[in-house]
């Protein structure tokens, strides 16, 4: 089934949704004025209207155009937002007619073999308590359904630039000593299609800049699909430097198949090639199966860079043959790979002379706790390893939970990260 038609069948199932949604509301409010039904009613059609048209033209509508990015973005919250209230509100909506169900079977039992119990019925209906069991079923949801929507809200509002500073010490036994107390820092995953506040964005990479490090990792995923996607932030990330370089590769994302699907295109091949142009302007080197030489006083690491490698339906472009090749006289070797579940499927089990892979990819799901010492997502019943450092044998692994964010334009708990890296010798 193609995008169009699955997209129609998801919008129907939506509005016939929202109508079950909207006559459970209506039926709580039943001593409304045939005047305020009605404005509630126009208020409630005209929303859900302007957010279906919404989603069909953020999809559809080319991305060049004025404003494009600012709108998708407030469509796609209210969107997301409308729609998990909703969500929350459906078991008790469930239950309420479930339980309806019950009494009127019953009722239709009992009324066989009652005398007069239809006029028992209408007594019993006519002397209500104040508030009906369905009165306070759906108001419960109501109330339920506004603990998401104003978690998320303050997510929005809060947590989507309060960019945190990670400090890690990474202790290698055959660093050159030329390295020793070397920093370097990592961000990840900068989404640049989904930020809508440039200043916001601006202070994260102030913060980056103020802790001087000796170079820096970028481990992918530049844009959400979209060369065009950096217009506006491309200045900004320029100002990204380090002595010793700043390094990166691509992330599933940068290579355009959600947009142009997963077949070859000239389209997304030229798209691809202005996202490779867009790192060599900013000054980064884009590591695409390759390795580095990082040279200090005389002495050298390894810096590796593959293309992305994910497991299941995300793309397999890494090389790791390639980016080790002439690398065996490196003392350490550090691996810049974008998801991290290609540090367990293929690293773990072949390249043992990896001492550290760094990656992204995850954003720890953008909502979950994390603490000093302790920290859960449900993003971690689908990547072992979806946040902080992991060690296995000689061999470690940093996953970086992102700078930007994607789909829900916010985070609750897990909010975006700057890593600080410290080099130790053993």
């Amino acid at each position: 089934m193609g995008r169009l038609p699955a997209l129609i069948l998801l919008s129907i199932f939506l509005l016939a949704f929202d109508y079950y949604c909207y006559r459970a509301v209506l039926s709580v409010f039943k001593k409304w004025k045939p005047a305020t039904k009605k404005l509630f009613s126009v208020i409630w059609w005209t929303y859900t209207g302007i957010l279906v048209i919404g989603v069909f033209a953020a999809i559809y509508v080319p991305s060049y155009l004025p404003l494009y990015l600012s709108l998708r973005s407030i469509i796609l919250v209210a969107f997301f937002l409308t729609l998990i209230c909703k969500v929350v509100m459906l078991p008790f909506l469930l239950i309420d007619d479930i339980r309806r169900l019950i009494i009127k079977i019953n009722r239709h039992f009992k009324n066989k073999n009652t005398v007069g119990s239809i006029e028992k019925v209408a007594v019993a209906d006519a002397v209500e308590k104040p508030i009906s069991r369905s009165s306070f079923i759906i108001k419960a949801g109501l109330l339920t359904a506004a603990v998401p929507l104003s978690s998320l809200t303050w997510g929005i509002s809060s947590g989507a630039y309060d960019y945190k500073v990670k400090r890690r010490t990474l202790i290698f036994p055959n660093l050159p000593k030329a390295f020793e107390g070397i920093k370097f820092g990592q961000i990840s995953d900068i989404h640049s299609g989904s930020f809508y506040n440039k200043k916001a964005v601006q202070g994260g990479v102030d913060m980056l800049l103020a802790e001087k490090p000796d170079f820096i990792f970028f481990t992918g995923d530049l844009v959400n699909d979209m060369a065009t996607e950096m217009r506006d932030y491309q200045d900004l990330f320029s100002k990204v430097k380090a002595p010793l370089g700043v390094y990166s590769v691509l992330g599933n994302h940068d290579y355009g198949d959600y947009h142009f699907g997963g077949g070859p295109s000239a389209a997304k091949a030229r798209n691809l090639q202005d996202v490779i142009k867009t790192h060599k302007v900013m000054g980064w080197d884009l590591l695409m199966n390759q390795h580095r030489r990082l040279k200090v006083d005389g002495e050298e690491i390894g810096i590796l860079g593959i293309e992305n490698w994910g497991m299941g339906r995300f793309p397999k472009y890494g090389r790791m043959d390639l980016a080790t090749k002439d690398t065996d006289d490196l003392p350490v070797k550090l691996l810049l790979s974008h998801d991290p579940s290609h540090w367990r499927q293929e690293v773990l089990k072949k390249y043992p002379q990896i001492d550290a892979m760094f990656s992204g990819h995850t954003h720890g799901m953008q909502f979950g706790v994390r603490t000093e010492h302790y920290q859960w997502s449900p993003v971690q019943y689908i990547y072992k390893e979806w946040a902080g450092l992991y060690k296995e044998q000689n061999q470690q692994l940093y996953v970086n939970v992102g700078y930007g964010f994607l789909g829900y334009p916010g985070r609750v708990g897990i909010l975006p990260e700057i890593t600080i890296f410290e080099l130790k010798r053993a």
